[in-house]
């Protein structure tokens, strides 16, 4: 889990400063629409909606732009979005996993292709890389819920296969084919998480060197910064040291 839980706390330390909040609340409406679109417009009934509902919570977008963005999924005259999903290589070998959403699949992958070719990676053919990976669920939680060993056993209980807890919070981890049953335990238990969603988790990480860090961290945010890309997954561990500099 190390991978994916150091490389988004820094990224989204790193977005709080720099990145455009209308881009950021463009992606989180463009998700909760369609979402809404693909099930139904009651979050208590539509897992994915109620997840990207509190995706942009958590970025505090305001209320009225989420009913908006529901409420764009009833009309006729919307655009058509699809997910799609790219694979491809960064220096160092690490491996990167692209969702994007789209109405255009051929301007995004162009727009995906030449971000990852001019920022030192490659695009592959989709299952290039998704083997490395697993589709999982993650529900996560404050650390003012519980301490580590009460989530841990009610993470148990609710039949999730791993927790990664600290000062940041707790972070439960589940199959794909359970994500709902976890989700529902644990929200008994605990209340609504802070987050929640399925995701590509990498079934292990690589090191990489500073330089080569520096490089995959810059080539992931030339891909983010695409206006149809939605979540990049990798399988990479930055060191302690450059870490550290990222977050200062």
């Amino acid at each position: 889990m190390a991978g994916h839980s150091q490389f988004k706390n820094i990224m989204h330390r790193k977005g709080r400063v720099d990145a455009v909040r209308s881009k950021v609340f463009g992606k989180l409406a463009r998700e909760i629409t369609v979402a809404a679109k693909l099930g139904t417009p009651d979050p208590a009934m539509n897992p994915r909606l109620r997840a990207a509902i509190l995706a942009a919570r958590a970025e505090n977008m305001p209320k009225d732009n989420i009913e908006r963005a529901i409420k764009k999924a009833a009309g006729a005259d919307g655009e058509n979005y699809e997910d799609i999903r790219y694979e491809g290589y960064g220096p160092g070998g690490a491996a990167l996993i692209v969702e994007a959403q789209t109405d255009n699949r051929n301007r995004t992958a162009s727009d995906v292709r030449s971000a990852f070719t001019k920022s030192g990676g490659s695009l592959a053919e989709t299952g290039a890389v998704a083997f490395m990976f697993d589709r999982v669920g993650v529900i996560a939680y404050p650390a003012s819920v519980a301490d580590a060993d009460t989530m841990l056993e009610a993470a148990i209980e609710a039949g999730a296969d791993d927790v990664s807890s600290g000062e940041d919070g707790h972070e439960v981890i589940c199959a794909q084919d359970s994500y709902g049953e976890v989700t529902k335990a644990l929200e008994a238990r605990f209340g609504e998480p802070s987050r929640t969603g399925l995701i590509w988790k990498a079934q292990n990480t690589i090191d990489v060197d500073d330089e080569t860090g520096e490089k995959l961290i810059r080539l992931v945010e030339v891909i983010e910064d695409q206006d149809d890309v939605q979540n990049v997954y990798v399988n990479f561990a930055l060191s302690d040291a450059l870490v550290a500099k990222l977050q200062a």
